[in-house]
């Protein structure tokens, strides 16, 4: 599921391609992929509230795989300005349910005394899922005409169906995949009373901390990529487009080979050493970013995204799952983290951009690592650890 999952979270890259070959002017695409990006980041937390209030996580991930498929086709076959607005709209709208969905799934299924590895094995299935996908729609592309490469991504519809079909039902534990711990649930399924509200949730200091030290992460990190592919293009235009290609395909080989290891570690040695490694390696990056000249050497470091990429795609959604045991409110969590994502995603490249324009690709790289050093003096000094002493 995580494999052919990972390929409906790419159709908007290529959508952003097709659309200037259908006439459309700059304006007409910013607004679409403003509106899709505001969607997105407003749509996370009612999105896990969804998840949470659901008794069927695999018909909300079926609803949400055949909305995309449905908005690929749109874009295939229906590139005037209403519908793609429309279908760029419930793309984001069903991606901000996908992704708790499948997490939620997952907790369901193993419960929190082994949700650790399951994360990092889907972290692996995600970065490999989303290379294949990426090549394979690349080749569509060349090879045929970029609308092909949505209808490509609509008939993995079948597939998708096919294996969330094959998960018995009976096997997801409801409980757990909210949040909650069935080996204490009663006879009587209400024994655990409703869901503690979000305000509730909220006064909660270690989850504030937490989405505070997501905030910061993302703030330095979302523009570290595109501001070296900039650099790079720069100083070495004949070869650009082939450096960047490595630096986003090496991460992910990193991410398939060691999230599983992390999923593992995090239960031996706690969650808390390996959230400060993820967050230690990003100043790192950031102040070698800052005055490394080669181009071949900026590939190297960029490699130590993969390493925070595999920390980050197993610690986020597992630290989760510790923060809300027995609250079920997992999936609206999510959500609440998932916005500070956001948030931090975008306020990144403008402020990276500014500095840049201003001072220098430098200057901006040391203000992104100063960032990231805030953001690891924060998750040392504040952030508990949070993996329970039963486990």
């Amino acid at each position: 599921v995580v494999i052919l999952v990972a390929a409906y979270f790419l159709i908007g890259p290529f959508a952003a391609v097709e659309l200037p070959s259908e006439k459309w002017t700059q304006v007409e695409i910013g607004l679409v992929l403003s509106v899709a990006g505001l969607v997105a980041l407003v749509g996370q937390m009612p999105g896990g509230a969804l998840v949470d209030a659901a008794r069927s996580e695999r018909t909300v991930a079926a609803v949400a795989v055949t909305l995309i498929a449905a908005a690929a086709l749109t874009y295939a076959t229906m590139p005037v300005f209403p519908a793609v607005l429309a279908a760029a709209t419930v793309h984001a709208a069903a991606s901000c349910v996908l992704g708790p969905s499948i997490a939620a799934i997952s907790l369901g299924l193993v419960g929190h005394v082994a949700i650790g590895e399951r994360f990092g094995r889907n972290a692996r299935f995600a970065s490999l899922g989303a290379g294949l996908s990426a090549a394979v729609m690349g080749a569509v592309g060349y090879f045929f005409s970029t609308s092909a490469v949505f209808f490509v991504t609509a008939a993995l519809l079948g597939p998708a169906f096919f294996v969330l079909r094959h998960i018995a039902w009976e096997e997801i534990d409801p409980e757990r995949s909210h949040g909650n711990m069935s080996g204490r649930r009663a006879p009587d399924k209400r024994a655990h009373g409703p869901p503690i509200d979000f305000r509730s949730l909220l006064s909660r200091r270690p989850l504030l901390i937490f989405g505070g030290c997501i905030l910061l992460f993302h703030l330095a990190n979302a523009a570290m990529l595109p501001l070296m592919g900039s650099v790079l293009t720069t100083r070495s235009s004949e070869w650009a487009t082939v450096l960047i290609a490595a630096c986003m395909v090496g991460p992910q080989l990193i991410v398939a080979a060691f999230s599983p290891w992390v999923g593992r570690q995090a239960q031996k040695w706690g969650r808390r050493p390996l959230l400060i490694a993820g967050f230690a390696a990003l100043p790192v990056r950031g102040l070698l970013f800052a005055i490394v000249t080669d181009p071949y050497l900026l590939v190297a470091v960029q490699l130590l995204d993969g390493l925070t990429a595999a920390v980050f795609a197993v610690m986020v959604p597992l630290t989760v799952a510790d923060l809300t045991r027995d609250t079920g409110r997992f999936n609206l969590t999510q959500g609440f983290v998932g916005t500070m994502m956001g948030i931090g995603a975008a306020l990144s490249p403008t402020f990276a951009g500014y500095v840049s324009d201003y001072a220098g690709s430098g200057h901006a790289f040391l203000g992104l690592a100063a960032i990231a050093l805030v953001g690891l003096a924060t998750v040392s000094l504040l952030m508990p650890e949070t993996r329970p002493a039963a486990d």
